[in-house]
């Protein structure tokens, strides 16, 4: 209850202001959180919902020293989705790390748009391409009004893509996160495909009725209608063709596109409406 008054008073006093005082606020959380990494002014999840999310985000963010937000919100204040997610996450103590790695997922209900802002590693960890398949995953719910699946995937997703880049390969392009398997699927398809392959040979196989088998080879051939005059070899000519192999020893790492917000830092990141 005390940190939702507190998050209260807090929009109260941007709204009122109207603006974000830069050095006041880098110098006022230095070392420390201002807000927690679940921050739900919308008030979209259950009070057990809130817990076991803000659980969720806070093992993966100290575990991958990488924060991982979630922020709802009413409405943006006359910014746009990227302005205010910048924002919020600039002035609000979020960034682990002198480069400040984190992602945060805004979303604001007034219109319903949703913004992903990343910064420092997390940058280089979810690409244009990386936002793009995370986006895929969770929207569904978004949309469907399952705030708190959503929220859950998200961070799933963030925590994989967190542990990827930390390998030096990033999910980009060509590189993106294996479908897990189903056998049965598999199975389904076998089925299906000699099902299709038994009623096809079956109808062929009836279109063949006066066809009859023989017993050697010779029965096959009319007799004295091969008969063979010359036999001899002779060479003509020889080709020899050549062609140079490229050998491309570039691998491309995919990247994020990225832009500088009010406060002078670098985000990455997309968004859209839900």
């Amino acid at each position: 209850m005390k940190k939702r008054i507190k998050v209260v008073l807090l929009s109260a006093l941007l709204a009122l202001t109207g603006v974000w005082t830069v050095p006041a606020r880098a110098e006022a959380i230095p070392d420390e959180r201002l807000l927690p990494r679940l921050t739900d002014e919308a008030d979209l999840l259950t009070d057990e919902e809130e817990e076991r999310i803000l659980a969720q985000l806070n093992e993966i963010s100290e575990r991958q020293s990488c924060d991982v937000v979630v922020a709802a919100v009413d409405g943006l204040d006359g910014k746009t989705a990227m302005e205010y997610a910048d924002d919020f996450y600039d002035y609000n103590g979020y960034g682990m790390g002198t480069e400040r790695d984190g992602i945060i997922l805004l979303v604001s209900m007034e219109e319903r748009d949703w913004w992903i802002s990343t910064c420092g590693f997390g940058i280089t960890a979810f690409t244009d391409e990386g936002l793009d398949y995370i986006s895929e995953k969770f929207l569904p719910d978004l949309s469907d009004g399952k705030y708190a699946d959503a929220f859950s995937v998200f961070a799933e997703l963030c925590d994989d893509f967190i542990t990827q880049a930390k390998t030096g390969e990033p999910y980009h392009e060509g590189n993106m996160p294996k479908e897990p398997f189903d056998p049965f699927l598999i199975l389904v398809d076998l089925a299906v495909g000699l099902g299709l392959g038994y009623v096809i040979a079956f109808i062929k196989k009836g279109k063949l009725k006066s066809v009859r088998g023989k017993a050697d080879a010779e029965d096959y051939s009319v007799p004295g209608s091969f008969v063979l005059t010359m036999n001899s070899d002779r060479f003509i000519r020889k080709f020899v063709t050549s062609r140079k192999i490229e050998v491309n020893n570039n691998s491309s790492s995919g990247g994020s596109t990225t832009h500088t917000s009010s406060s002078g830092t670098t985000h990455g990141g997309s968004g859209g409406k839900f």
